[in-house]
């Protein structure tokens, strides 16, 4: 999943964003609200991770400004406010989850597993399209009797086009979509991504099934 994760102390952020990351996430850690409402305004996420007292705009206001522009990602409340009244406000300003600092990341990894199957675009530990099935929870992906493994940036691709299947997907979108802030690709990284993921998959016979609309970008389809 594409982790818009908000923590202004940034001994927190790192450790959660490398746990995140480790998980196979693409997050953008950031330590301020400003920017952060910034960043929402640009970019979809599957999932928001705020704290609440962040300098710039509070947690809560951003998971309510969310609510407000229609946006339906999963939102987590990640701060050290533990009261009940706390509680009932963060989720009643539209937090889906609420979690007291300090925060164990085992426990943290496994909320963010439950929000991803809550989400609209999730259908649990596998994808399927067709008869092609990637698993989510060990970077495979299997067709018939064959089922290979993939790298971290072969996986993220498929996952993101197999969320969007039979959608032209642009450059634009892909490059927002696999890397985070600040981590600007070369200018050939998506082309050569693409022609991996293919490469891998013909061993499934399904290389042809990304197809390139020329002028538009990538497609994700089952061919006859």
């Amino acid at each position: 999943m594409r982790i818009l994760l908000v923590e202004d102390d940034p001994e927190q952020l790192e450790p959660l964003e490398t746990a995140l990351s480790q998980a196979g996430h693409i997050v953008d850690g950031l330590l301020d609200g400003g920017i952060a409402q910034g960043m929402i305004a640009q970019r979809d996420y599957d999932l928001l991770i705020l704290d609440w007292m962040l300098p710039g705009v509070s947690g809560l206001v951003l998971c309510r400004q969310y609510r407000e522009a229609g946006k339906t990602a999963p939102v987590l409340m990640l701060t050290a406010k533990d009261s009940t009244l706390d509680k009932v406000a963060g989720l009643d300003a539209g937090a889906d989850d609420y979690l007291v600092k300090p925060t164990d990341v085992m426990e943290l990894l496994a909320r963010v597993r439950a929000l991803g199957r809550r989400s609209q675009i999730y259908g649990g530990e596998t994808l399927t399209l067709a008869d092609l099935t990637l698993h989510l929870t060990n970077l495979t992906v299997e067709r018939g009797s064959v089922c290979i493994e993939l790298s971290g940036r072969e996986f993220q691709l498929l996952e993101y086009l197999l969320r969007h299947p039979r959608q032209v997907l642009s450059r634009d979108q892909i490059e927002q979509a696999l890397w985070a802030w600040g981590d600007e690709p070369e200018s050939n990284a998506i082309t050569t991504l693409v022609r991996r993921l293919r490469h891998r998959l013909s061993a499934l016979q399904a290389a042809d099934w990304i197809s390139t609309v020329y002028g538009m970008g990538y497609c994700i389809c089952p061919t006859a």
